[in-house]
C-alpha cells in the first residue's frame, strides 16, 4: 500500500474527540447487541493501556457499570497497586483486589521459575531477582537470542545467555500469571454479568505480545487498532493521571524492572510505532529512517523482525482447529 505523502511523525496524530466518540459508541453497541452484558471488567496494572481502557469504558457506560480489578503478586513493582488504585479513583469506578501470589504458589510457579533460572545460574535462589532481555538494535546481532539478567541479594548483577530449553521453561511458567489473572477476570465477569476487556494496543496486538488464553483472551479489545503513541495521546485527553502517563512501559512480569523494549520489541514504543506505521503503509526503510532517527539498515532490520513476529505468533491469534464441518450457529 504505497503512498506519495512524505513520511512524518504527524501521521500518528489523533483526533481525540472523534476517536473517543467512535470507541465509546462501539463499546455501548457491543455490550447491548453482541455481548449482552451489563458492564465491563478491566484488569488494571497501573500501565497506560489498561488505564485508557478503563477511562473509555467508564465514559461509555458510566463508572457504576465498570469494575477495576487489581491483581498484584510477589514480583509486581511496588508502585503497581498505588497507580492502579489511582486510576480507579480518578474515573470513580469500583475496585476489587486479588493477590494472585497464593494461587501462583499453589501451582508451583515460584519453585518452577527458580529451577528454570538455576539451569543457567546455579546459585540463583532466595532473595534474588531477575528478568530476561533481548539485545538492542544497536548491538547488531544476527539473531535475537535471549539472556537472563539476575541480581543477587548483595546487589551483584549476573548476565547469562539463555539456552532455548531454559528460555521456554521460563516463559511457559511466567505465562501462569496472565492466565491466572484472566481466570479471576472471568470469575468477576460471571458474577456481575459483565464483559471482560483486553488492553493490547496495535503494536502489541500486531506483534503477538500477549499470552494465548491469558491477557490475549477477552470479550472486547477497545484499543487494539491504536498505535501506542496514540494511546498516550488519548490518555492525556481523557485525564489519565500524570504519574501513569509519564511511567515507562513495563511488562510487570519479572522481579527486576523490565521495559517492553528489553523483553520483546527491538526499539522503544514510539520508534517502533513509526516503523510499524511505515511498513503498514508502504514506506521504504529510507523513508522512515530519517524521521525515526535510525539508519536505513536498522529500519530494514526492524521490518524483517516485524514480519518474523507476525509469522511466529500467528498461532496466538488462531481459533481452535476443527477437523470436521460444523454448521454455522445463528444467534438471535
Amino acid at each position: 500500500m504505497a503512498t506519495n505523502k512524505p513520511f512524518s511523525k504527524a501521521m500518528l496524530d489523533l483526533d481525540c474527540e472523534a476517536c473517543v466518540e467512535k470507541i465509546t459508541e462501539g463499546l455501548r453497541k457491543s455490550l447491548a447487541s453482541t455481548l449482552h452484558r451489563r458492564g465491563f471488567i478491566v484488569a488494571v496494572s497501573g500501565g497506560i493501556d489498561s488505564s485508557v481502557t478503563l477511562a473509555l469504558c467508564a465514559k461509555a457506560v458510566g463508572p457504576e457499570r465498570v469494575i477495576a480489578l487489581q491483581m498484584p503478586e510477589r514480583h509486581s513493582a511496588e508502585e503497581t497497586l498505588d497507580l492502579s488504585g489511582l486510576v480507579a479513583e480518578t474515573f470513580k469506578v469500583k475496585t476489587y483486589h486479588e493477590d494472585i501470589s497464593p494461587v501462583l504458589e499453589s501451582v508451583g510457579f515460584y519453585t518452577r521459575y527458580d529451577q528454570a533460572v538455576r539451569t543457567v545460574i546455579p546459585e540463583y535462589g532466595e532473595g534474588w531477582k531477575s528478568k530476561i532481555v533481548l539485545p538492542g538494535i544497536s548491538e547488531n546481532k544476527a539473531y535475537n537470542l535471549y539472556s537472563i539478567v539476575a541480581q543477587s541479594p548483595d546487589g551483584d548483577m549476573v548476565k547469562k545467555r539463555l539456552k532455548h530449553d531454559a528460555y521456554l521453561a521460563i516463559v511457559s511458567v511466567t505465562n501462569f500469571k496472565q492466565r491466572i489473572r484472566k481466570m479471576f477476570e472471568y470469575y468477576y465477569a460471571d458474577r456481575f454479568n459483565y464483559a471482560t476487556t483486553g488492553t493490547p494496543n496495535r503494536l502489541e496486538y500486531d506483534q503477538g505480545f500477549f499470552v494465548k488464553l491469558g491477557d490475549g483472551s477477552a470479550d472486547i479489545k477497545p484499543i487494539a487498532h491504536l498505535y501506542k503513541t496514540q494511546v498516550y495521546t488519548l490518555a492525556r485527553h481523557l485525564g489519565v493521571p500524570a504519574d501513569i502517563v509519564k511511567r515507562p512501559p513495563t511488562t510487570d512480569t519479572y522481579s527486576l524492572p523490565q521495559g517492553q523494549d528489553e523483553f520483546y520489541f527491538a526499539l522503544p514504543y514510539n520508534t517502533m510505532d513509526l516503523c510499524l506505521y511505515g511498513k503498514n503503509h508502504g514506506y521504504t526503510p529510507e523513508d522512515v529512517a530519517i524521521v525515526a532517527g535510525l539508519t536505513a539498515e536498522q529500519v530494514a532490520y526492524v521490518y524483517k523482525d516485524i514480519d518474523t513476529k507476525r509469522a511466529t505468533t500467528t498461532y496466538l491469534h488462531l481459533p481452535p482447529v476443527l477437523l470436521g464441518s460444523v454448521p454455522e450457529i445463528v444467534h438471535a
